[in-house]
């Protein structure tokens, strides 16, 4: 979509007009549902969540600043409408903060080759507080001081949260690569058969996690 389309639908949004509304959330329900997505447990939560997030587009288009991006500028939206259906919904408690929380040591993600659904899938099976953090942190780039004044918590939470979210993640990972080996080895002829393996990890953190994964 060119600025001059999209300049005109935000002004025809902004006129309440439902076919210019109607266009602009197709245009972007692709982009919106993926970062609905890593932060809800499920399809349909998300979908919620992201209609909620439109509706807050629709409302609030007049104060959109043209100049800048309109992606980076929706993209917030989803993402703080995403947080505050998770603190609406808050069900598990924060883990302790613990004094040694702040020297844990982040560690490292597996390399791997699973493919958007694999890793989208693990994501969400992550507790909910865990998941948050690390969607906060190695995704959309924040800070443990940043992430603790969104979710208020400590930065030491937020440090501990997110070394227990990448060593769930880091176990999932292991567990399905080796579930995947196992049976490729089931065909035989030596050959090593591995069918969640899709893309490259350069593609997946392109495709995923945009600017890649935050160590």
């Amino acid at each position: 979509m060119g600025d001059e389309e999209l300049h005109q639908l935000i002004q025809g949004c902004i006129k309440q007009d439902r076919k210019c509304q109607k266009m602009l959330y197709k245009a972007f329900y692709g982009f919106s549902m993926g970062i609905c997505l890593r932060y809800a447990n499920d399809r349909e939560e998300a979908a919620a969540v992201m209609n909620q997030g439109f509706m807050k587009v629709f409302t609030h288009l007049q104060r959109f600043d043209t100049s800048r991006p309109f992606k980076a500028w929706l993209g917030r939206i989803m993402m703080n409408v995403s947080i505050d259906y998770y603190r609406a919904n808050l069900k598990m408690a924060y883990t302790d903060d613990l004094e040694k929380a702040e020297h844990l040591t982040d560690g490292e993600l597996v390399d791997s080759n699973l493919n958007y659904e694999d890793l989208l899938r693990m994501v969400q099976q992550l507790p909910q507080a865990y998941r948050t953090v690390f969607n906060l942190f190695a995704i959309d780039g924040y800070s443990h001081e940043e992430i603790g004044d969104m979710l208020n918590i400590s930065p030491g939470t937020s440090k501990s949260n997110l070394h227990k979210a990448r060593h769930k993640l880091k176990v999932m990972i292991l567990k399905a690569e080796d579930a995947a080996n196992n049976k490729g080895n089931n065909y035989g002829g030596g050959m090593s058969y591995n069918p969640i393996v899709a893309m490259c990890g350069s593609d997946i953190k392109n495709a995923f996690f945009n600017n890649g994964i935050r160590r």
